[in-house]
């Protein structure tokens, strides 16, 4: 209709909710490009007052300009209070699904009301789930009312006034009574400002969270003695609160998840690396999830050189590994290379032996490490093993917003709105675990991400170097992306792992075979040579040394001649 104005708003509202969008975000990139569409016309149409003001103020505070902080934050304050009465107003009304009850149950005069009054009440108390939720997200922010006190006193103290700090940190422990950092501050604010100073809570929040304990009160009464469930939204709720009969089924939830939080630790209880020299940089806590470590020094940079240069060979080579358009973003150049490829290349003479035979060595070598840190006496097999580059397309560079490669889940269907991950086909539903032995860091992006399962809120980053190896479960708990490689050529052994025998790598026990019947070859070969060695080994089939470690092997299984052909082992590229 040539309205490019209303065209680009509601472009840039869906991708405000949705940025893994890979459609969205090449019109977007198209609409920035068109002549007449103004930086204006980029508005999101569904942004509420609360929310522009409360990340504008979030912005300020973390670049610690404080003044403007103050100003936003309050502004959103005062706008989520008034979001939260228009949506408690809402919830008057009809009893839902009346008609139905009335046939099934035909409940009495005084049971219908309490069971409408009831309703009302829940859906008032749900309403901070409603205001603290982004529009276009589907998970509310935590602690949505709290957290703007806690931000607003520590400004207020940035600026010099100590007497609203006071009076926000008063605000705050309504909520958390028992909080050690905030106490400490108000002791801090009560000496600032003399003891004979009254430090006093604001009105507006005295009233609701009054008002919020007295429906919680109710609700919990009406669940006791008339049954029904109730979902609370609030983090601080008082224990004291909560009916001593849903206390226990309270404390079993919150044991239950002791126990799983135990059972977590328990599988992450780290084994003895079979390796010397390698450390761990980073582990769950510190990446802010569940089953995720970082090692580095699994390579060393001769190593690093060395697989770099098999990919150049095996590009010169063709066959197999022409680089095409990525399967993800059409920004970016993409080259994959298998162990069995890469020993038929060998074996034909394109690429050294020594370096096809690293390959193998250095994800042998990652499979030990992983096997010995998340599961120690649990055999780990290879499910695939890839060696990829993605190299980016100078000229279509410019104004580019996709990802390398989408957030996903390794062993299930992510559904980000609806919290799960369905680990159905055609998912790869049994792998176990994934890792990524980094080659290089000469280029610019490629990073690996973890998010929530919402797939926009980042919980942790690997950057790229050589001998950085980053591992984790292929699970739902640790869905993951890589941004946009935006300049040059980032390489790296992408590695998957299952329990299951079944599912072991076929393509790897050819390669080990072809490698075995190299050996013998040159085995033979020194044999027939006078003065040669007792060790039938030529100095050009070594080893390649790896980082002091002890050596590795896998031995050929019986029954390889029934491989597969490769042909009908292709798999999808997945990094």
């Amino acid at each position: 209709l040539k309205k490019l104005d209303q065209a680009v708003s509601a472009a840039h509202t869906f991708f405000v909710a949705n940025p893994q969008h890979l459609q969205m975000r090449e019109d977007i990139e198209k609409y920035r490009r068109m002549s007449g569409v103004k930086s204006d016309n980029f508005r999101d149409l569904e942004a509420t007052p609360h929310w522009e003001a409360y990340e504008a103020g979030v912005q300020h505070y973390d670049a610690d300009e404080y003044p403007q902080a103050v100003a936003r934050l309050e502004e959103s304050l005062t706008e989520t209070l008034s979001a939260l009465e228009e949506c408690r107003a809402l919830c008057e009304g009809p009893l839902e699904d009346e008609e139905e009850e009335e046939e099934e149950m035909q409940p009495g005069l005084y049971e219908a009301i309490a069971a409408h009054y009831i309703q009302v009440l829940k859906c008032r108390q749900q309403c901070v789930l409603e205001i603290a939720t982004k529009p276009g997200r589907i998970s509310a922010t935590e602690d949505f009312i709290p957290s703007h006190l806690d931000l607003l006193q520590f400004a207020y103290d940035q600026v010099g006034n100590q007497a609203l700090a006071a009076e926000c940190a008063a605000s705050y422990l309504l909520f958390y009574p028992t909080d050690e950092p905030m106490l400490e501050k108000m002791k801090q604010y009560r000496t600032e400002l003399g003891e004979d100073t009254a430090v006093t809570a604001r009105e507006s929040i005295q009233h609701y969270v009054q008002r919020s304990l007295m429906e919680k009160k109710l609700i919990y009464y009406a669940v006791e003695h008339l049954g029904g469930t109730f979902n609370d939204p609030d983090l601080w709720t008082p224990d004291e609160l909560i009916p001593d009969n849903l206390k226990e089924k309270h404390r079993e939830d919150q044991e239950k998840q002791k126990q799983e939080a135990r059972d977590v630790e328990e599988i992450e209880k780290r084994g003895p690396l079979p390796f010397d020299g390698i450390a761990v940089t980073m582990d769950s806590r510190q990446m802010n999830g569940t089953q995720r470590v970082v090692f580095d020094r699994v390579l060393t940079e001769s190593e690093c050189k060395d697989l770099l240069r098999l990919t150049k060979a095996a590009g010169e080579a063709g066959d197999g590994y022409r680089a095409r358009r990525s399967p993800h973003t059409p920004h970016e150049r993409f080259e994959g290379l298998t162990v069995l490829k890469a020993m038929q290349l060998a074996q034909s003479g394109d690429v050294d032996w020594r370096d096809a035979k690293l390959l193998l060595q250095a994800s042998e070598k990652s499979l030990k490490i992983i096997e010995s840190y998340f599961t120690p006496g649990k055999k780990l097999h290879f499910s695939f093993t890839h060696l990829v580059c993605r190299t980016a397309i100078d000229e279509e560079q410019e104004g580019r917003m996709d990802l390398s490669h989408p957030v996903h889940a390794d062993n299930c269907l992510l559904d980000p709105e609806g919290q799960e991950c369905w680990r159905e086909p055609p998912a790869y539903v049994y792998r176990d675990y994934s890792g990524i032995l980094y080659l290089n860091d000469d280029f610019q992006g490629g990073g690996l991400f973890f998010t929530e399962m919402d797939t926009v809120t980042v919980t942790a980053e690997v950057h790229p170097k050589c001998g950085r190896l980053v591992a984790f479960s292929s699970g739902k708990e640790n869905p993951h992306g890589v941004w946009a490689v935006s300049r040059g050529r980032r390489c790296a052994i992408a590695l998957w792992y299952t329990h299951s025998r079944e599912h072991a790598e076929q393509e790897r026990v050819k390669a080990e075979e072809l490698m075995k019947q190299r050996a013998v070859k040159q085995d033979r070969s020194d044999g027939e040579r006078p003065g040669a060695g007792h060790s039938g080994r030529s100095s050009s089939d070594s080893p390649v040394p790896n980082s002091g470690a002890r050596p590795t092997s896998r031995r050929h299984q019986p029954g390889s001649d029934r491989t597969q052909h490769p042909k009908e082992l292709r798999a999808r590229d997945e990094f």
